[in-house]
This record gives structure tokens, sequence and C-alpha cells, in this order.
């Protein structure tokens, strides 16, 4: 059955394409929204606002059109892209992410981990109700899952994709806690799994 196409509103769009030039250079971000058909976006970002921006299946061409621009470096690409896009999203979005005034630094790592993952799905939510995001604690592992993923949709892989959300996550945990953890992405819709999900690994830097 085929998901259906959400939409994406233009805030997540902007913070997207401002980490994107960020990390491709304007030339570079303009080359792979021609390839992928978003030329409306060539010098003209959206508006940092919770207005419909683009489509699901849009989306998920500008990730492909990423990866395939730049071949085996792609998926670095994307990661770094993740990264900065975390980033933005403290800089310009910390109350939508609801990490105002928070005090990490008197909870268990542990529990860092699972707040900050826990906001990055709520704030996905809060920004689009069609979002299906959540965090589990299995006790050996924390993992964030999507259902909804707009990186994948349409697209299909013998190997998960969802580079940009592995570096996004990354950076969310690393900002939570001070320390960089390997995530994995163990599921993928573009796989045909029912959910694409990402597993908090090892600290790599301890």
């Amino acid at each position: 059955m085929a998901r259906e196409d959400m939409m994406i509103v233009n805030a997540l769009v902007r913070q997207a394409l401002v980490s994107s030039q960020e990390v491709l250079g304007e030339n570079g971000l303009n080359a792979v929204l021609r390839a992928s058909n978003l030329e409306q976006f060539v010098g003209h970002l959206p508006p940092n606002d919770i207005e419909p921006s683009i489509s699901a299946s849009q989306y998920a061409r500008l990730n492909a059109a990423i990866e395939e621009f730049y071949g085996r470096g792609g998926r670095g690409m994307l990661q770094r892209i993740g990264r900065a896009s975390f980033q933005y999203g403290v800089r310009e979005q910390s109350a939508l992410l609801g990490l105002a005034g928070v005090a990490l630094k008197l909870l268990p790592e542990k529990q860092r981990v699972k707040f900050i993952l826990n906001s990055v799905a709520g704030a996905l939510k809060k920004s689009n109700p069609q979002v299906q995001a959540w965090v589990e604690d299995s006790g050996e592992h924390i993992a964030y899952f999507e259902s909804t993923c707009a990186i994948c949709h349409g697209r299909t892989s013998a190997d998960p994709l969802c580079h940009l959300y592995v570096g996004s996550l990354s950076e969310a945990v690393r900002w939570a806690t001070g320390h960089t953890y390997e995530i994995i992405e163990t599921h993928c819709l573009a796989k045909g799994d029912e959910y694409c999900r990402f597993e908090v690994g090892k600290m790599q830097d301890a």
C-alpha cells in the first residue's frame, strides 16, 4: 500500500535548504534544486513559518539528488547536512524543540538521550500532525522510530538510506550529552520495513 504524500512545512524545508547550502555551497545547492525540480527555491528560500511548502515525495527527490550528485560522497554530505540541520533547529526553533530553559546537565546521560530524541519527535509532530514518530527504550538500546519518513518516501533500496536523519539525530544526541554516539539505521521504509528505526549505538569519543 502506497504511503500518503504528506506536506512538509516551510520552516522545516527552510532548515534543510539553509543546512544544505552551508555544506554544499550556493552553487551546489542550486544544482541539486534544479536536478530535483525544485527550481522555485533557487535564490528564494521559503519563510520560517508552518505553512505547507512541498510534498514528502519532493523532499525525497531532494535527498536522492544530493546522493546521486555527489556519488560516493553523497552519504557523508547528507549526514553533514543533517548535523547542520539540527544546529539550525537549536538556533532558530528552540521553542519548537522544547529546549528553552531545560537543565539537561542535571539529568543522567541516558535520560538526556531520551529527552532529546523525544524532543525531535515532538517537534516534527507539532509541525505536522500526520507525522508518526516515537522513541523506545528496550533496556539494552534506545531507538528512534518514524513510520512517515519523508526522506525515503517513494524510494526503494536494499540498504537504509535516511542519511540526513542519521546526521541530525547524531548531532542531537551530541548536543544533549556532550558525547558522540554512533547512530545506526537498522530499518528503513525504503527497504520495505514498517518504519525507519535509528538505534543509539556505542559512544565514539569515550
